[in-house]
């Protein structure tokens, strides 16, 4: 699992900063999480393939999390671009694209679907073999969901050298793989644990956009491999997050300890401070495996 952060900073894009967008590759998917100005420049600026990206999620419609996404969808056409295209986000958000194609005559020729979203529960909104996505709804000025994404167990490791040894036919080898006691060549019955390993365990990313503190959604996030809230204000700033419905790093480090998570990554930082690393100090304060997110970092899940 590999985190991307293509812009991580509020309200307005500067020349050296860029507002919220991110990638995460996990399993055989990019799935590109807000879109704010700016992300098709950052996509190539990192190297990331459009072609791989079929899955957006918009968190809410607020420019600094979509504006970017019409002239994605608009250069996703100019590619030639065949590969449906989803786009999972607030309801609205269909009538707001499809105002701007349709008023400068710019229908794509792939296959473009909207997913609106309206409940103020968790819902699962993507499910494959491998990875499942499911909404955290979120407290902010405008309806908004953060994302879940569940890697799936994988398959058990296969001992090659134990299935030899008990004489396993190798065509019983995916019946292994999957966790089953199978039948030796000899007649006995072989248990699954005689001659497999625990597969790796399953990773997990909780995205946080904009949201006052909000403690009910540790319960859901419980343990994820790495969590991203935002921290636009610092505590001694506390009284604008209220208004504006936003967090502080010291706030997004008390969820991060109370779901118990790998790791804290903050972002989203309001741009009236000189210097990010007062967040992560804040935050390291209540939850030392806090970090910043910064535009252009990876972060590898290992």
């Amino acid at each position: 699992m590999k985190l991307t952060i293509l812009g991580c900073y509020a309200a307005t894009p500067r020349s050296f900063t860029n507002p919220s967008s991110q990638v995460l590759e996990i399993g055989n998917h990019l799935f590109l999480i807000d879109c704010g100005e700016g992300t098709q420049v950052q996509l190539r600026r990192n190297k990331i393939k459009f072609s791989k990206i079929n899955h957006i999620f918009i968190s809410h419609l607020h420019g600094d999390h979509f504006y970017g996404l019409v002239g994605l969808i608009s250069t996703f056409m100019l590619l030639k671009r065949e590969n449906e295209l989803h786009v999972y986000g607030p309801q609205g958000v269909k009538e707001i694209i499809l105002l701007q194609l349709k008023l400068s005559k710019s229908w794509t020729n792939y296959p473009l679907y909207f997913h609106e979203l309206t409940k103020k529960i968790p819902e699962v909104i993507f499910d494959d073999e491998r990875i499942m996505v499911e909404t955290i709804p979120l407290k902010h000025r405008v309806y908004t969901n953060g994302f879940l994404f569940k890697e799936k167990p994988g398959d058990r490791k296969l001992l090659i050298d134990k299935a030899e040894k008990y004489k396993i036919d190798v065509a019983l080898y995916k019946s292994l793989k999957k966790g089953k006691d199978v039948i030796a060549e000899d007649g006995k019955l072989i248990s699954n644990a005689l001659v497999t390993a625990d597969p790796p365990e399953p990773k997990s990313y909780a995205y946080c956009s904009d949201t006052i503190y909000k403690p009910e959604i540790t319960s859901q996030i419980k343990g994820v491999t790495a969590l991203y809230h935002e921290s636009t204000f610092l505590e001694s700033d506390a009284h604008l997050a209220e208004p504006t419905q936003h967090s502080t790093a010291k706030q997004a480090a008390k969820i991060a300890l109370e779901a118990e998570v790998g790791r804290l990554i903050l972002g989203h930082y309001s741009t009236r401070y000189e210097s990010i690393d007062l967040f992560k100090k804040e935050a390291q304060s209540i939850f030392p495996p806090s970090e910043l997110a910064d535009d252009g970092l990876e972060i590898l899940f290992e």
